[in-house]
């Protein structure tokens, strides 16, 4: 049962790991659009969609985040935890046009805070 209502633990440790492995892929290939590094930068997006359907806001925010990241060139969103998990304060980050795409405007106006 715990496949298909994980904790926001296993969530965030899954986000991570996938973003590390995407970022893994683009550097072995020294290219950043491969079949290998689009499906895990896809599949990490879909864990942070899951994410934040079933613990945002509570848990969980979108935050537009202000500093440059060389793994994107584009607007993007910090996935902030309440309360860090392992650690960590964040589940990486999402294109704000990816949010846009995977997220209905009513789930970005109550998953976003400034």
């Amino acid at each position: 049962m715990k496949f298909f209502e994980p904790s926001i633990e296993q969530l965030v440790t899954e986000i991570i790991a996938v973003n590390h492995a995407w970022k893994e892929a683009k550097s072995l290939f020294n290219l950043p659009d491969t079949p290998l590094a689009n499906s895990l930068r896809d599949l990490k997006a879909r864990l942070q969609v899951r994410l934040l359907r079933k613990y945002a806001p509570e848990n969980v925010y979108l935050m537009i985040d202000t500093n440059v990241n060389t793994d994107y060139d584009e607007l993007l969103y910090g996935l902030q935890l309440v309360t860090s998990v392992n650690g960590r304060r964040d589940a990486a980050h999402m294109p704000i046009r990816v949010a846009k795409e995977n997220l209905s405007a009513q789930e970005l106006e109550q998953f976003i805070q400034s």
